[in-house]
């Protein structure tokens, strides 16, 4: 499968906003990058580059492809309820994205090369696919001769609760459990899904 390993910090810079987490250097330069990214900054963007932006900056946040983000969003424009929300909620339930929020991994690409190492497990059972749905009672925790990893201990450093309010973690046991619908509202980061439904309803 393929995916961005280029600099981050050009990607966070293009859209402004730290997507991949904290950004020293990203402090430094808050402007596009290139010869003339300050310019840049004063050129009006069209509409449709707007819905544009904000559908790629989505993409990079939780590390999709073009294809895999309009397969999760036709999938979201199934299901009942609003397609922006529906669309966040399930790549909020990937499991990569569920091994990230639980703190397991400091990262996104972290968490999704721990699943790709078999490090995970969902109800026991080991699981390397990134973007498998977690469902709702579903246990997702740390293999058994995966805990003392370096990188596991250090991002749990300190951590003894879980920061949102649909998962439950066991310091314990070094598992997490899904145990309510994601609430919209307590999504930290800046997005706006409506701009996407309008740019893909064109």
């Amino acid at each position: 499968m393929a995916k961005y390993i280029g600099p981050k910090t050009k990607i966070a810079r293009k859209f402004g906003e730290p997507i991949y987490g904290p950004d020293k250097y990203m402090d430094r330069k808050n402007f596009p990058p290139g010869q003339h990214g300050l310019a840049k900054k004063r050129k009006k963007i069209s509409e449709y580059g707007i819905q544009l932006q904000e559908k790629q900056k989505v993409k990079y946040t939780y590390g999709l492809l073009e294809r895999q983000f309009r397969t999760f969003y036709e999938r979201a424009s199934k299901m009942k309820g609003r397609k922006g929300e529906n669309l966040i909620i399930l790549l909020e339930s990937r499991l990569d994205n569920i091994v990230y929020r639980l703190g397991i991994a400091p990262t996104r690409a972290a968490a999704r090369q721990l699943v790709n190492h078999r490090h995970i497990v969902i109800n026991g059972d080991v699981c390397n696919i990134p973007s498998c749905i977690v469902k709702i009672g579903d246990v997702i925790g740390v293999r058994e001769k995966s805990k003392s990893l370096e990188v596991i201990q250090n991002s749990l450093s300190g951590l003894t609760t879980s920061r949102y309010s649909w998962l439950e973690w066991d310091n314990t046991a070094l598992a997490g459990k899904y145990i309510s619908k994601i609430d919209r509202s307590e999504i930290p980061e800046t997005i706006n899904e409506q701009l996407i439904v309008e740019l893909y309803s064109k």
